[in-house]
This record gives C-alpha cells, sequence and structure tokens, in this order.
C-alpha cells in the first residue's frame, strides 16, 4: 500500500530579550552554568513572576507577521510536571487563550512553487533548565540557566506533506523571525527547536494515522532526515499489519534513526489550570497598530518585489530576500551598478561561494557592498573582462583596496583599442594559417567551435586583458 505522510511542527523559539520572561536574569548563550539563574528562576519560597513586556511585543509582532488573530485578552496557566530541570515542578505558559491565535504564511519549494501553511495558534512560555550527563559519573547536573528564557511555540497546522515541505516551512519560519528581529534563530545554540509530529495514512486518505512525536530537532539537516526514517519505520510497520504507537521518540543524529523516550501526554495530564500569580494580559488595538506600522518588509514581500523590480526569477528572488542583511547588501550593490541581473549573479556566485569557502558570516565580509558595485561597473563599462572581474574580486577579498586601486596597481584594464586589438588579431591569423584554412572550409556550426582557438591565442597574447567582445567582432570580419 502507499503511505502519505502527515507532518506538523512545534518550534520553540527563543526571544530575543535581554531579561528571562519572568525575571531579570540575564539570557546570554554560554555563561558559565547557573550564573544566570535568580532566585525566581531558582523558584524559591515567595518569589513571584513579573512579565517581560518585550516578549509580549514579540509575540504580537509574531502574529502580525503571520496574519493571524491576536490575543487582545490571553491568559497564563501551570503546565505540572516533574523534571529535575524544572525547578516549580511546572512550566507557566498558555493553553486555551494563547496570545496569537490561527495564522497562515507562505513557504517556498526548492522549485520555486509556493504553498500556504496554517498556523494553529503561537503561545508565550518559559523554558526549562538543562540536565547535563557527559562530566557526572552515574550522576546528573542541572544547569538552570536557561530556566525562565523567554519562548514562542509555534504550532502549524497538519499541512506539511514531505520532509522538503517541512524543511522549507521552516526556513520559511527562520527568515520571518529574524526580519522582525524578535530572535536570532540559531538553532545551533537551541534559539530555534523543532518538535516533528508525523502520522501516515493511505494515499487518498483523509483519515489521520497514529503519530510519534520526535522532540529537540535542530537543524534543518537533521529535521529532514529524521522524517526520512520516521516515514520507513512507520510503513514497515503497517506494511507488516502493525500499528503505529503514540509516543514520543528521540532523533539519534549518530545512528540517523528515532527511538522511544516516553508515551505520548495528552493536555489532561498536564493538568492545566490559571497561573495565579499572573493577571491577564490585555493589550489594545493601539498597541496593535503601532506595532503594525512599525513592521519591515517581510520576506515574503521583499522577494516578490525584487522578482517585479529587478525582473529576477522566482529561484534567484527567494535567495536574496531569504535573509534581511543578505538583501540589503544586495540592493546596495545594485544602487553601486546599476544592473540588478549582474548583481544577483555575482552576489550569489561569487559573493556566496567565497563566505561558504571561507567559513565567513556576511556581517564579517571584507568586500563592503559597495565596492562589489564598483567592481561590476568596471564590467559594465568594459574596464576589465568578467575573467579578470574574478581576480580582482580575490584582491579585493585580501584587502587591497577598491576595484579601481586593484585595477590601476596591476594593469590590469581591458584593451578596447581598436588600432591594438586588430594587430593583435592579424598577427594570430597570420601565425595558424592551417587553422584559418580549416575554419574558412567548415560549416556555420564548426566554425563557432573553431574560434574559440583563436580567441584564446588572442587572450594569451594580452594576458587575458583583450575586450572579448571586439575580439569576437573582429574575428568574424578578418576570418569571413
Amino acid at each position: 500500500m502507499q503511505w502519505e505522510p502527515v507532518i506538523g511542527l512545534e518550534v520553540h523559539l527563543q526571544l530575543a530579550t535581554k531579561s528571562k520572561i519572568f525575571s531579570g536574569s540575564p539570557t546570554t548563550f554560554g555563561a558559565a552554568a547557573n550564573t544566570q539563574a535568580s532566585a525566581v528562576d531558582l523558584a524559591m519560597p515567595g518569589m513571584l513572576p513579573v512579565l517581560n513586556e518585550q516578549a509580549v511585543r514579540f509575540a504580537v509582532m509574531f502574529g502580525l507577521g503571520i496574519d493571524a488573530e491576536i490575543g487582545m485578552r490571553s491568559v497564563f496557566d501551570r503546565k505540572n510536571y516533574f523534571y529535575p530541570d524544572l525547578p516549580k515542578g511546572y512550566q507557566i505558559s498558555q493553553f486555551s487563550d494563547p496570545i496569537v491565535g490561527r495564522g497562515h504564511f507562505e513557504i517556498q519549494l526548492e522549485d520555486g512553487s509556493t504553498r500556504q501553511i496554517g498556523i494553529t495558534r503561537a503561545h508565550l512560555e518559559e523554558d526549562a533548565g538543562k540536565s547535563l550527563h557527559e562530566d557526572f559519573h552515574g550522576m546528573s547536573g542541572i544547569d538552570l540557566n536557561r530556566a525562565g528564557t523567554p519562548l514562542l511555540e509555534i504550532v502549524s497546522e497538519p499541512d506539511i506533506y514531505s520532509a522538503e515541505e517541512a524543511v522549507a516551512y521552516l526556513k520559511a519560519l527562520h527568515s520571518l523571525v529574524t526580519y522582525l528581529g524578535i530572535s536570532d534563530g540559531n538553532m545551533a545554540e537551541g534559539s530555534m527547536r523543532c518538535d516533528i509530529n508525523i502520522s501516515l495514512r493511505p494515499a487518498g486518505s483523509d483519515t489521520l494515522g497514529t503519530r510519534a512525536e520526535i522532540k529537540n530537532v535542530n537543524s534543518f539537516r537533521f529535521v529532514e532526515k529524521a522524517i526520512h526514517h520516521e516515514i520507513e519505520r512507520q510503513s514497515d510497520i503497517l506494511d507488516d499489519g502493525g500499528k503505529v504507537v503514540q509516543e514520543t521518540r528521540l532523533y539519534d543524529a549518530e545512528r540517523n534513526e528515532t527511538r522511544p523516550m516516553r508515551s505520548k501526554e495528552v493536555a489532561n495530564d498536564y493538568r492545566y489550570f490559571p497561573e495565579p500569580d499572573l493577571l491577564p494580559v490585555v493589550i489594545d488595538e493601539a498597541y496593535v497598530n503601532a506595532l503594525r506600522d512599525s513592521l519591515p518588509e517581510l520576506p515574503t514581500a521583499k522577494r516578490n518585489r525584487f522578482a517585479e523590480q529587478y525582473a529576477l526569477s522566482a529561484y534567484d528572488a527567494g535567495v536574496l530576500a531569504a535573509e534581511r542583511p543578505l538583501a540589503d547588501y544586495y540592493e546596495q550593490v545594485v544602487a553601486a551598478c546599476g544592473d540588478a541581473k549582474i548583481a544577483a549573479n555575482w552576489v550569489q556566485v561569487e559573493l556566496l561561494g567565497q563566505l561558504n569557502r571561507s567559513d565567513t558570516a556576511l556581517a564579517d565580509c571584507p568586500v563592503p557592498a559597495d565596492r562589489l558595485g564598483g567592481l561590476i561597473a568596471r564590467i559594465l563599462d568594459n574596464s576589465i573582462s568578467g575573467k579578470i572581474a574574478k581576480q580582482v574580486f580575490e584582491a579585493m577579498w585580501a584587502g587591497e583596496g577598491s576595484a579601481d586601486e586593484i585595477i590601476a596597481a596591476k594593469g590590469l584594464k581591458q584593451v578596447s583599442d581598436s588600432g591594438e586589438l586588430e594587430a593583435m588579431v592579424d598577427e594570430v591569423i597570420a601565425a595558424n594559417g592551417a587553422q584559418v584554412d580549416q575554419y574558412r572550409a567548415a560549416d556555420e556550426g564548426k566554425r563557432k567551435k573553431l574560434v574559440g582557438f583563436f580567441v584564446g591565442q588572442i587572450m594569451k597574447a594580452s594576458k587575458g586583458q583583450a575586450n572579448p567582445q571586439m575580439v569576437n567582432e573582429l574575428l568574424a570580419k578578418k576570418l569571413g
């Protein structure tokens, strides 16, 4: 039987506040264990939570970014469970009245097509601490630095039908929250963690199967691999006539497999009830409208504008608009050189390629956008060829100056003097009589290949500095 996967994702997003959601403790990543945990975070007797308004602000901004219903009155609840890294014995979260209700946003797939993915809700909650096992022989240590860190849990509808769509959703979500500036989205540091709910059903059926949940997957690649493995695991069970058990599983990246963690809890197991130490959060239209007016141009709108304004393909527009710093960099390059298409090629191929090879972040790029635009301008005005431009770019990356400074210092300016080029062409033709005869005897199709020999000889003679367009025009005239 053919099985169809149905996938929903729960993303835990760490909000970029400077302090925790219910205390003044800092949220800096990488601090020594238990140095960022106050008496509130430790759940000492008599300590009361105080809500961080910035977390509310960020949650509403996210809701506006996905065109969602905003909870004008939201309530915090106690989610009761016992775990060593949860000092209170409960987590302050939101259950029946979240701050963000139903919404949706668009994802772009590899082939350039788009889909709408529904969002069920997004609610505020505090993070738990962290259990440490590596450095304790036969015991576990507890680090409560993360306890109380503000999270926004974003729950999707089961609108995702493949691992590839799941990754596209997560990338689109990452792009949105970083555009908004509400999170750095750093999956390696745990700022964005994903729980995967996945079930299989017979192809064409509307009835959902029994789902398994895979907890805390922290990279796009692992999400894709975990889903592929879980689809294979569940389909093997169903093909053999068995039944999938509802449970929580962990993904083991080293073995590329999921394994059971615990039976899946339901809401009743957590005994939710309203948090008595926090009043309901009530916001008004003026608050929401002020935040709406402060929103930047969002990824989907920017991608559509890039495609229309700069006549880019859907793919190119998607790549360049995916991250706000890259989109800003690209537009600065266009402003400096005036050619959006060539700028798109240089940013995607040369710039991003060099960043990847050198493992450098765009923020640390040694070639500012205006200087890259200046280099492209020298290609456009025929000062240098595209091949020479790559040499100039490497020198710019090494810190040797602007394009104009490097071209002048290295004597790289393109030879465009018609008399000088004609002399080179005549010399090459005179020195290669056999190839000339072969060219003149060939049909049109073979001539296009044979002319490359002459171009190569002229470029060699000019040390790569001859204007290729003029060379081809002169060769066509002389050989014809």
